[in-house]
């Protein structure tokens, strides 16, 4: 490859103006030797003198008028490309746009080489290919740069003309441009280092999609033959109950895969039919969940109270269960009544849902002597996020739970929410102030009683940067 480039690049040779310098050379010697002669053996030698030296003069200006035109720079540079192959390429003052495109082409030849030129006739740049194989097809994910003035309906017209059909479009950013392998690599060592990354993790990996879990056996017994249940007989058990078997189940738009912490995850995604190569990449993470077991960051901080005390702040999951139970029990009636809106008898059994990282985050305050004097709950809901707060009644009024607040929107910020929603009593002063006290701007709705309150978040900028609302915990990664 070297030697082939190197015999590429190697500059021409112009023997007519080697010829031409050699014959200038010559002349001048032999003017130079006739002169010579004539100055030692003629009367006029000082004559001649001057003019062989207005004659050498002349030549060499000759020489080098002649060397500046037909010199040594190099040839010039080949003619710029047409539009059509490098839309948005650097010089190119063209304003473009990123766009995600999936389309599906039938697996023959030549079908994915005019999808291609269709593209590069609408003067579109293909940066990035993935191919997902299909029984009666091959489904064609791109990364485009395309003119800016390139509508999504343009750009679908011209790949359903070359060919392409179920085509799906969506703008790109900057985010999009990196490698796939590495993108899955970052988010298996997300979910390696933090159990509560793996719903994340699966969202980022599949794009827009809703993952649920649902508590039940996750593994489907197999069949009197030795054989696993079909995929439709594999969705449900009996009475409703999830099951899917060991490798889980993908139906179109919808996959369950088993949760490793019991029961099924189901990501379901609108109108976009997920392919046998995503199905094949969340099922790697949830396997990788499953093998390295329950796991949260070991990360701590001591945070002192505007009143000189001390609270170490830390996240909390299904293993702090126990001390939750003790703190509802230090809790008076009306401040568990605040917190579930409702009876409170039966409050312990909102607690395996509110501390199971499937669906969400929490962090603990736990004072001097090891109790647990207040939880804070940030939780998946949809497309939403929702956050919460329990501060034991000796604690209140302390700033314990607008720290846990302020806590839990930098870890919301830095997953990439833009905003949350708290849920409480229209009296509830506390939690109103803990809102208001996040500086963001705020929603307000008010239905029979029930106060919905919703902060729009300013997005992190960078994983470094400093999240906008107090600390990030030491150990927490960055998820965006």
């Amino acid at each position: 490859m070297t030697h082939r480039t190197s015999a590429k690049t190697r500059r021409p040779h112009h023997w007519r103006r080697d010829a031409v310098e050699l014959a200038a050379l010559f002349t001048a010697v032999a003017v130079a030797d006739a002169v010579a002669n004539m100055i030692v053996h003629g009367p006029d030698g000082r004559v001649l003198l001057v003019v062989s030296a207005v004659t050498l003069v002349v030549t060499a200006a000759f020489h080098s008028w002649w060397a500046h035109r037909h010199g040594h720079s190099p040839p010039a540079a080949a003619p710029a490309p047409a539009s059509g192959g490098m839309a948005g390429a650097e010089g190119d003052p063209e304003a473009t746009a990123l766009w995600r495109v999936r389309a599906t082409v039938r697996d023959t030849p030549g079908s994915l080489a005019a999808l291609c030129t269709a593209l590069a006739g609408a003067r579109v740049d293909i940066l990035s290919l993935q191919t997902h194989p299909l029984s009666d097809g091959t489904v064609d994910e791109f990364l485009l740069r395309a003119p800016e003035e390139l509508t999504a309906t343009t750009l679908n017209g011209v790949i359903t003309g070359a060919g392409g059909r179920d085509v799906w479009t969506e703008r790109a950013d900057a985010h999009d441009l990196v490698d796939t392998p590495v993108r899955v690599l970052h988010l298996a060592t997300r979910t390696a280092l933090d159990t509560a990354e793996l719903p994340l993790a699966l969202r980022e990996l599949l794009g827009r999609c809703t993952i649920s879990s649902r508590p039940g056996p996750a593994v489907a017994a197999p069949g009197p033959d030795g054989a696993r249940e079909n995929a439709a007989g594999a969705a449900r058990g009996a009475g409703g109950t999830a099951v899917v078997d060991g490798e889980g189940v993908l139906e179109g738009t919808v996959m369950r895969l088993p949760d490793p912490s019991g029961g099924v995850l189901t990501v379901e995604r609108p109108s976009l039919p997920f392919t046998p190569s995503e199905f094949a990449r969340a099922r790697a993470l949830v396997e990788l969940d499953a093998r390295l077991g329950p796991r949260t960051p070991p990360g701590r901080d001591v945070w002192t109270l505007p009143d000189g005390g001390e609270l170490t702040v830390r996240r909390a999951d299904v293993r702090d269960i126990p001390a939750a139970r003790e703190l509802h029990g230090r809790c008076s009636e009306e401040t568990l009544r605040r917190r579930y809106h409702g009876p409170v008898e039966g409050a312990d059994r909102y607690l395996d849902h509110l501390f199971s990282p499937r669906f969400g985050r929490t962090l603990a305050a736990q004072s001097s002597s090891g109790r647990i004097v207040a939880v804070g709950h940030l939780l998946w809901d949809g497309d939403e996020t929702e956050v919460a707060l329990l501060v034991e009644d000796a604690w209140q009024r302390r700033g314990v739970g607008g720290e846990l607040l302020r806590r839990l929107v930098a870890l919301a910020g830095e997953a990439g929410c833009e905003s949350v929603y708290a849920v409480t009593q229209a009296g509830n002063a506390g939690m109103v102030a803990a809102m208001r006290g996040l500086g963001v701007p705020l929603d307000y709705q008010v239905e029979q009683g029930t106060l919905v309150i919703t902060a729009r978040l300013r997005r992190t900028t960078a994983p470094d940067t400093p999240p906008p609302h107090g600390p990030q915990l030491p150990g927490l990664p960055a998820t965006r």
